[in-house]
């Protein structure tokens, strides 16, 4: 490391100690486990290198292994005041989480795409970036529609249920279903559009979804319903369409 690679390092820290824990757990990871570690990156807000939480929000940490069930286990603890969630991975398993198009890809596709690398001797990084990026260039819109199909039933239920919940004064429940069901028609927005979302705050905002009520959330809703519809994949069906489909 040249003079300006430590200046930059050390403003960093200073900047977000969030740098500090990661670079740590990094440096233990390896110590600990040298025959089974791969690569560590940190994903996330921090990945972007424009959150501004300042120290006070969540280090995503990745490690991945070459083998599965080996390594470090998976874990959530504070460190030095940083809350650190730490997800491990074979690699494996990994690239082949990074292929699917599922309900929940508008939530899951950043920490592919954008991640910044504390140990990564081979490039398996710029490896998983590029495995995601060719699974969406050869996704069809059908496969994307028919995920919107299943995050749309999450939505349906979390809002028929909040909804139920309000007629029966149980408002910090409602609340609660309420914001389940935000976050799903916020999922099948950024499935019909092919958007993903840094986290699920981003994809409730960019959606315009965060301060929605209980009727502008239905509203929405019916109006996904009808657009999965005319996308061939309509939510409403007969016995024999759900055996069949």
């Amino acid at each position: 490391m040249n003079a300006s690679s430590e200046d930059a390092g050390v403003d960093r820290h200073l900047a977000d100690p969030r740098w500090t824990v990661a670079e740590r757990v990094a440096e233990a990871a390896q110590r600990r486990f040298p025959a089974d570690v791969l690569a560590i990156a940190v994903h996330g807000p921090l990945a972007h290198g424009d959150d501004d939480g300042g120290g006070d929000g969540e280090l995503g940490l990745l490690v991945v292994t070459y083998r599965p069930d080996t390594g470090p286990p998976a874990a959530a603890r504070r460190v030095d005041g940083v809350l650190v969630d730490l997800t491990v991975a074979g690699a494996d398993d990994y690239l082949r989480q990074a292929r699917a198009i599922g309900p929940l890809w508008p939530l899951t596709a950043d920490r592919y795409v954008t991640t910044r690398p504390l140990y990564d001797p081979t490039g398996w990084l710029r490896t998983l970036r590029d495995e995601h990026l060719g699974r969406l260039a050869r996704a069809r819109p059908a496969e994307f529609s028919a995920a919107a199909r299943r995050a749309w039933y999450r939505g349906w239920a979390a809002h028929a249920r909040a909804a139920r919940l309000a007629e029966w004064y149980e408002t910090d429940q409602a609340l609660l279903m309420l914001g389940e069901a935000r976050l799903a028609a916020a999922t099948v927005n950024g499935l019909l559009s092919r958007t993903y979302f840094r986290d699920p705050g981003d994809a409730v905002r960019r959606t315009g979804l965060a301060g929605a009520d209980m009727t502008e959330v239905g509203a929405v809703l019916a109006r996904q319903a009808e657009e999965l519809t005319a996308r061939g994949q309509p939510v409403d069906g007969t016995v024999e369409d759900l055996l069949t489909s």
